[in-house]
């Protein structure tokens, strides 16, 4: 083996938890993706980020209950999660207030109550952990969890994808012909929820929305259909984890803020470079052409 193919491969050849981490990355990249590219699609990144904050309380707890366990967090942060998003819902829906701003009221008093949780009952090493994860602890019966989440988001996402599609671009039309965009939405931010919940072990709650978010902005700069869309965030998001994990072996840092700090490099050069709508298209191009 080469010197190059040697670090681009020996960590992942030599060591089962780097592969425990890769192949947990390959299935975050493939759930987040489609669930991105929506999220951006309905103009909704910024309630995917608020509830990336909702799951903490949740998370905080089935830690502190049962320690370093994805099974104890992922209950306690979809149940968090999800009672954030029926609030918000049941709130726009009962008084004037819009949605974003009720997401906004929740997250905040539900992420201010989970690092009240974890700095009263715990340390700052659980808080630490809790917030930003450890890909690298990834074991067996979490990278089956995490698979299993993103299968059942996959099918529930194929089963739901044609009325979310038409939302996206047209509500008006879904409700003229009686459409339950209502119902299709719920299910929607469970689907955010449930792949927030998966990724938390690996990225903490504050960042696995980077991994959703991030490739699918700089997909936008690529692709036009849905399909490519979701098909490019994917690519990127696992194209992102695999140079964040090089990065965190080589380097020794934290592997998951390499891996979003990848994906922001992705997106800042899709925004700078990118064939459709980036600065490059809208400004060099077109001032090349009118000069």
């Amino acid at each position: 083996m080469t010197h190059l193919a040697g670090a681009l491969f020996g960590p992942f050849l030599e060591f089962a938890f780097m592969r425990r981490a890769l192949v947990a990355s390959l299935a975050l990249a493939i759930g987040c993706g489609p669930v991105g590219t929506l999220l951006i699609l309905r103009r909704m990144s910024l309630m995917g980020d608020a509830l990336s904050h909702a799951v903490l309380p949740g998370a905080a707890i089935g830690y502190l209950v049962a320690g370093l366990s994805l099974y104890a967090m992922s209950i306690g942060g979809a149940i968090a999660g999800l009672a954030v998003a029926l609030l918000s819902g049941v709130v726009s829906r009962a008084t004037t207030l819009r949605e974003d701003a009720s997401f906004a009221g929740f997250y905040l008093t539900s992420l201010a109550l989970g690092v009240l949780i974890v700095s009263t009952y715990g340390s700052s090493i659980d808080l630490l952990t809790v917030l930003f994860g450890s890909i690298l602890a990834v074991d067996d019966a979490s990278l089956i969890l995490v698979a299993s989440i993103e299968t059942a988001s996959l099918l529930v996402l194929a089963l739901i994808y044609r009325p979310l599609v038409m939302e996206c671009f047209d509500p008006a039309f879904v409700r003229s012909v009686g459409g339950r965009g209502g119902a299709v939405h719920t299910v929607f931010l469970a689907l955010v929820v449930v792949n927030l919940v998966a990724g938390f072990q690996a990225l903490g709650t504050l960042m696995s929305v980077g991994l959703m978010m991030l490739p699918a902005a700089a997909a936008r700069f690529w692709a036009r259909e849905v399909w490519t869309l979701s098909l490019l965030s994917t690519a990127i998001a696992f194209a992102s984890s695999y140079v964040g994990l090089l990065l965190s072996y080589h380097a020794n840092l934290p592997s998951g803020p390499a891996i979003i700090l990848t994906a922001s490099v992705c997106y800042i050069a899709s925004l700078l470079a990118g064939r459709r709508d980036s600065v490059r298209t809208r400004h060099l191009v077109r001032s090349h052409i009118h000069a």
